[in-house]
């Protein structure tokens, strides 16, 4: 299985555009998945850059209904006529920050035939599966967030998540793990976990610490980078050592 990132929030190549967002590029046996969108035409402007025909994509996910995931979905439905985009049928509620701001999605996408909609569980492919409406088994953080008309408290009921079977392991995509990094990892107890954590604005130490104590009690190796923060990942690489990597704009994982 081969993952290439197609956006993120940093890189390491000049010629790649960053974005505060999030794109996955995957090849797994016969399938090539998209996960994610980031916020604009940047990812596919990338795959084009790298080589990649997203044109060939067989299926795509969209993890949640904020903008800097699924904001390229026009872009994408321009340039791929056949694959199914999997994602919460509560992607398209109106979401807003602690602000009032709108992050959802282009609500004149909600109605295209190539949506499927999703509520708990379903299977992709062979040894590929979406999931949604996880347990917690702690409370999901407080974040200021609201969602639906009229808005109420955000619960984060529209996270999608998608598992790839890779011989005897198992690979979890998360976009930003609004639920909790601690309480999804728990749930799914992979192999290999690679998306965002949302700590950027915990500034906790104790938090933090916390957090990476949770992570480590898994058997599980951690690539993260977009909402999870520099200064966050710093400290949790002080605990974690070899078991937390970097995602950035280009990278490309052999798993």
């Amino acid at each position: 299985m081969n993952l290439t990132v197609l956006t993120e929030n940093t890189t390491s190549n000049p010629s790649l555009i960053a974005e505060h967002g999030l794109s996955l590029y995957i090849e797994s046996g016969k399938e090539k998945i998209l996960f994610d969108m980031g916020q604009s035409d940047a990812f596919a402007r990338n795959a084009e850059k790298l080589g990649i025909d997203l044109g060939a994509v067989t299926l795509a996910g969209i993890s949640h209904g904020h903008y800097d995931h699924g904001g390229g979905l026009k872009r994408f439905l321009e340039i791929n006529q056949t694959a199914p985009v999997y994602l919460s049928k509560f992607a398209f509620q109106p979401h807003f920050n602690a602000s009032g701001k709108d992050i959802g999605l282009n609500p004149a996408l909600q109605h295209s035939s190539r949506l499927v909609m999703v509520e708990g569980e379903c299977s992709l492919a062979e040894g590929i599966a979406l999931h949604t409406s996880i347990p917690c088994a702690a409370p999901i953080p407080k974040e200021g967030m609201q969602a639906g008309n009229p808005p109420i408290a955000e619960d984060f009921r529209h996270e999608c998540y998608v598992t790839l079977k890779e011989g005897e392991k198992t690979i979890l995509l998360s976009g930003c793990s609004h639920r909790g990094i601690g309480n999804i990892a728990q749930y799914f107890r992979p192999d290999i976990f690679i998306g965002g954590f949302h700590l950027m604005k915990e500034h906790r130490r104790e938090v933090l610490e916390e957090t990476a104590r949770t992570l480590l009690s898994l058997p599980t190796a951690y690539y993260t980078g977009h909402c999870t923060g520099q200064a966050q990942f710093a400290l949790l690489g002080e605990k974690m050592g070899p078991r937390l990597h970097d995602l950035s704009t280009g990278m490309v994982l052999t798993l």
